[in-house]
């Protein structure tokens, strides 16, 4: 038989399982723990996401989550322009970040290409790429090489070959394992896979 909780308690738990990677037993713990929290811990918390949604947005330019427009990276007049690297989330730029061996700047897509799940091209934050791309000399796809990932990375080489006949189109090298999430990847394999990226 199903345990039944209290209505806040059961709405709390129905809340934080929707984040991802929160199952049923994570959320527990963490409304648990909240309940034993004091109500100025809680307050914080609840103060920080209300801050984190009324501060944030994304920026106008490659669409990384930022509290200025344009970003850090955008405005940033050391980092070389005419390269362009296409990444799937904001938080994929911190891994490519971490390597310090890219100085370009960054193309957040939001997504991946995924016609199970109602994801086409039309999904996918494009429309703010294509004017920026008139004055670039690369764009580095780094995609994650999952099949979602590497079918995005396939349209998006093919679809700019056809609009931009100079630009030269690259792929991040196989130094991020198949299948895996380049959010995950060390220094060390960012690093090999930016360095030996291969034209498409």
């Amino acid at each position: 038989m199903a345990t039944r909780f209290a209505e806040p308690m059961a709405r709390l738990i129905d809340e934080l399982r929707k984040l991802p990677g929160v199952g049923t037993k994570s959320a527990q713990r963490f409304a648990f723990h909240i309940l034993r929290s004091s109500n100025e811990d809680a307050n914080a918390l609840s103060a920080a996401i209300q801050h984190l949604k009324q501060q944030l947005r994304l920026c106008s330019k490659c669409n990384n989550i930022t509290d200025i427009d344009p970003c850090t990276y955008c405005t940033n007049p050391t980092r070389n322009a005419r390269i362009l690297c296409v990444v799937e989330e904001p938080t994929n730029i911190n891994s490519i970040e971490k390597t310090r061996s890219f100085n370009g700047l960054y193309h957040v897509l939001h997504g991946t290409l995924s016609p199970v799940n109602g994801v086409g091209p039309e999904q996918l934050r494009l429309e703010n790429l294509y004017p920026r791309l008139n004055d670039a000399d690369e764009l580095i796809l780094a995609t994650s090489p999952t099949v979602e990932g590497e079918a995005t990375a396939r349209y998006l080489a093919d679809e700019l070959r056809k609009r931009y006949k100079s630009l030269r189109i690259s792929r991040i090298a196989t130094g991020v394992p198949a299948g895996s999430d380049i959010e995950y990847a060390d220094e060390v394999t960012m690093t090999r896979a930016l360095e030996g990226r291969r034209e498409l």
